[in-house]
């Protein structure tokens, strides 16, 4: 078992050659644990883990158990905002990346961690908790709901600031999370937001007032999540 994970941040890059990289990682750890099912103990190869930081030009995704009735936008008026759509493998409903988002896509063999999704979703969201904390902005959990919220105990003021999405096969995880850091939210007004109406988006520049260096959140990110999941993390 190994918890050495490498990073990679691929800067702004278009979704779908994203997530083309990311079935090829993925592919090759799973189909590197079914061929080690037939070897001897002596004879496995170790798997790798990753952790891919990136931002996305205008996009929306669709998640396999998503309504596409929650997308508020046509063909016309996505080529207006230059935005893409795509239906993907993730769990989840509709949500929207761009530019100022953190978009975070481990994918780790979990077998060198632990076994549990729900216990990786949360490890996900408290990384994120730690990220906002110090900037001095409180945030948690609503019960019953993926992601990382401000005021969540108040369905008034309840706003996500980070959401969550992610498929796994044989202990093999990927897509993630993104966390909106200078992110026009204008975007979110035509989607329903992972499928909730009552709620809304918010991003840590609206919160602070001013924008972030978003190289400076990367770092405070990428060092809690290696904290959390006790990661060896390597460039």
């Amino acid at each position: 078992m190994s918890k050495k994970t490498h990073f990679i941040h691929l800067g702004l890059k278009d979704y779908k050659e994203t997530w083309d990289y990311q079935e090829k990682l993925f592919k090759e750890t799973v189909d590197l644990k079914i061929q080690n099912r037939k070897l001897s103990e002596d004879s496995q190869v170790g798997t790798k883990n990753y952790l891919i930081f990136c931002e996305h030009p205008h996009v929306y995704t669709l998640g396999k158990s998503g309504d596409e009735n929650h997308l508020l936008a046509n063909d016309a008026f996505l080529k207006e905002k230059k935005a893409a759509f795509y239906k993907i493998n993730r769990g989840g409903d509709i949500t929207y990346h761009g530019p100022g988002q953190i978009v975070g896509y481990p994918i780790l063999d979990l077998d060198h961690f632990f076994t549990d999704i729900h216990k990786y979703l949360r490890f996900l969201e408290e990384a994120v908790i730690l990220t906002l904390n110090d900037y001095g902005i409180k945030s948690g959990r609503v019960e019953g709901l993926t992601g990382v919220w401000l005021d969540g105990d108040d369905n008034a003021k309840a706003r996500k600031i980070c959401a969550l999405g992610v498929k796994s096969s044989r202990w093999v995880t990927m897509h993630g999370f993104a966390f909106n850091v200078n992110t026009n939210l204008e975007y979110f007004n035509y989607i329903i937001p992972c499928g909730i109406q009552d709620k809304a988006v918010t991003s840590l520049q609206k919160e602070l007032g001013y924008e972030l260096n978003i190289t400076e959140v990367e770092g405070k990110l990428k060092n809690h999540l290696a904290s959390v999941f006790e990661m060896d993390l390597v460039e």
